[in-house]
């Protein structure tokens, strides 16, 4: 049994994250990869700004909102990060929820859905990297990048996505399956 976890990343007033989430959320249930997909909004849970006193290695978690956002973590088996593109960067809300922790990320695949202007977010995207695999998780090439989102949202508040942006996701989830097997001797606890 395979998990996937979809984090919506932005948390602004008036942001376009959770359509986006939202359409990556049907996509990977209609790949059927994971038995279990749910999406994970940064914004609903809510954490400040780093509080905790000790490390994040050594897990010795002392606020109760860390102790829930670990448990969410570490029962994921791959993640989809669905992210803006803030000043040719990603959102400090995303960095701030990825350094509250630390080996619950591990040996664990990330797919990047990034969206913003001509750029489509590609700037994150690219800068996450550095971050996620130095906890030793595993960004996939296969990627969305959505350029000009904002003419892609319909009046009901839905992304209306492209053929591009489809084959996209199932490329990026078809990778994400398999990275999250082949990962999974390396998340398994040791019993030496």
């Amino acid at each position: 049994m395979a998990k996937l976890e979809i984090i919506v990343a932005s948390t602004r007033p008036n942001r376009i994250g959770p359509s986006i989430g939202q359409w990556a959320l049907a996509e990977a249930k209609e790949h059927g990869a994971f038995t279990e997909v749910e999406l994970v909004d940064l914004a609903e849970v809510n954490l400040p700004f780093m509080n905790e006193p000790h490390h994040p290695r050594l897990g010795r978690y002392v606020h109760q909102h860390t102790r829930e956002w670990s448990a969410k973590i570490a029962e994921a088996d791959a993640f989809v990060f669905v992210m803006p593109e803030y000043n040719f960067g990603y959102n400090a809300e995303l960095k701030n929820a990825i350094d509250y922790l630390h080996a619950e990320w591990q040996y664990k695949p990330v797919g990047l859905v990034s969206y913003g202007g001509v750029s489509a977010g590609t700037r994150a995207a690219q800068m996450i990297k550095q971050v996620v695999t130095t906890l030793k998780m595993t960004p996939v090439p296969e990627a969305v990048s959505i350029p000009f989102v904002h003419q892609l949202i319909g009046e009901d508040e839905g992304l209306q996505s492209n053929e591009l942006m489809t084959a996209s996701a199932k490329a990026m989830m078809d990778e994400l399956a398999r990275l999250s097997k082949a990962l999974l001797p390396l998340r398994r606890p040791t019993t030496e």
